[in-house]
């Protein structure tokens, strides 16, 4: 371990620390040395300043992504959970392999890497295997093997299941909110239930906001005649600004887009207008609101691969929304696009471009790490207490429902209050927490 600092923001004490893991887990054991090429491992400890001394039992939090960073808190209460968190916990929050302070990887790395082969090989080690391990590795070095809470948001309960699969002995109990995958995986029918949800959204959105359908149509319109350029030089296509829809997931995704919507055109008193141009403030809106983070898009569907496949994953979104004329860029009422990646962005976004010829090769490979055990979590024995939301637009409820029907000594709490960010809000950390600790759940730690 190594401390790298030690500070305070408002109401939180603050230590950032790195150790080395092994880039490619195979054939090692967390907790073991090891040889070979290793990789860095960036994690925070926060704590209440008034517990900085105090022996509090660990919480580790699974952050959502793919390819997410921890959080990086400016109160305790600028990501809610973590004000109630740290009243019984000391919190430790890593930066999953290849974001924030952990060996990024980005555009510059895969032309560094240079053959596809080689990058495509690089890109499988940055999954919830290697995740998970790294943390469990985290788990017996650093923290002398205690067991500790983990906290999985979204992608992060994706990662509990796969932690639960293989080291439950780690863990005394878990908490997942809006992350529940529908086990065996299957990256196809997650997309056959989310474009449906998208087409209900969208619909949501221009009867809350009905002037929006005329304005996004006139955008479209636009982007169709001729190129329209992004301030960082991409080209903004009809299918990137579909892309909007991503966000109609949290809160308050329709006010953000409606506002960015708001000041699209140059002319007159923006008001819809084939015949204006495009304002700079929205091209920088748009550009902003649809950027590539570095490994989201391209571990996108990569999360669904378990094990040996019987077929590729071959661009699954893609796949579903060629079934799906409603959403042709061409169609008026224009319909928003959610939480999903298509083969064009790989070649005209140029954050995205360095990784396409290792998409290509990803898409049709058949052979990834194991990282689910339906054995094992149907005789699961850590309490396993879930956030459902039932309208979640990226994580669908009732395949949650039908994992956690067959998951061990699970429990959830289902709601519609929530959308998938729900748990930054003040509210559902709480009440998980209460409602584990009113069953019995924490009893070996309170």
């Amino acid at each position: 371990m190594t401390l790298l600092a030690q500070y305070y923001v408002p109401g939180l004490h603050v230590e950032d620390h790195a150790i080395d893991v092994p880039l490619d887990w195979s054939g090692k054991q967390p907790g073991e040395g090891f040889d070979g090429e290793s990789i860095r491992l960036f994690y925070r400890v926060v704590t209440a300043p008034e517990h900085v001394h105090d022996d509090l039992p660990l919480l580790v939090f699974l952050q959502g992504g793919p390819g997410g960073e921890g959080p990086r808190p400016l109160s305790p209460s600028s990501d809610g959970w973590i004000e109630e968190a740290v009243k019984h916990f000391r919190v430790v929050l890593p930066d999953q392999r290849g974001t924030g302070r952990s060996n990024r990887v980005d555009g510059t790395v895969m032309r560094r890497i240079g053959d596809p082969a080689a990058q495509a090989a690089y890109l499988k080690h940055f999954l919830a295997d290697s995740i998970v391990k790294d943390f469990e590795h985290l788990r017996r070095t650093v923290f002398c093997g205690r067991q500790w809470v983990t906290l999985g948001q979204s992608y992060g309960g994706f990662l509990t299941l796969t932690y639960l699969s293989f080291f439950p002995e780690g863990v005394t109990a878990s908490f997942t909110c809006g992350g529940i995958p529908h086990v065996p995986a299957n990256a196809t029918e997650v997309y056959e239930h989310t474009f449906p949800r998208m087409a209900r959204k969208t619909a949501q959105f221009y009867e809350r906001y009905p002037q929006d359908a005329e304005r996004a149509a006139a955008v479209a319109d636009i982007l169709a005649a001729g190129d329209v350029t992004l301030p960082n030089g991409d080209q903004l296509t009809v299918e990137r600004f579909q892309m909007l829809g991503s966000d109609f997931g949290m809160k308050p995704s329709f006010e953000r887009v409606h506002w960015i919507l708001d000041q699209a055109f140059l002319d007159g008193d923006g008001s819809a207008s084939k015949d204006s141009p495009l304002s700079e403030p929205f091209l920088a809106s748009v550009a902003a609101a649809t950027s590539s983070r570095p490994l989201y898009w391209p571990l996108q569907e990569f999360i669904y691969a378990d094990g040996e496949m019987d077929e590729p994953i071959r661009w699954a979104a893609q796949r579903v929304r060629d079934t799906k004329p409603e959403f042709d860029p061409a169609a008026r009422l224009l319909l928003f696009t959610g939480e999903a990646m298509f083969p064009w962005m790989f070649e005209k976004e140029a954050a995205l471009r360095p990784f396409g010829p290792a998409m290509d090769l990803l898409m049709e490979d058949t052979s990834w790490g194991h990282i689910y055990d339906e054995d094992q979590l149907a005789r699961n024995e850590v309490p396993l207490q879930s956030a459902v939301y039932f309208d979640d637009l990226y994580v669908d409820s009732g395949m949650q429902l039908d994992t956690l029907s067959r998951v061990g000594n699970s429990h959830y709490w289902t709601t519609n209050e929530f959308e998938h960010d729900g748990l930054h809000g003040s509210l559902v950390f709480k009440h998980l927490f209460d409602e584990a600790l009113n069953r019995g759940d924490l009893e070996a730690l309170y």
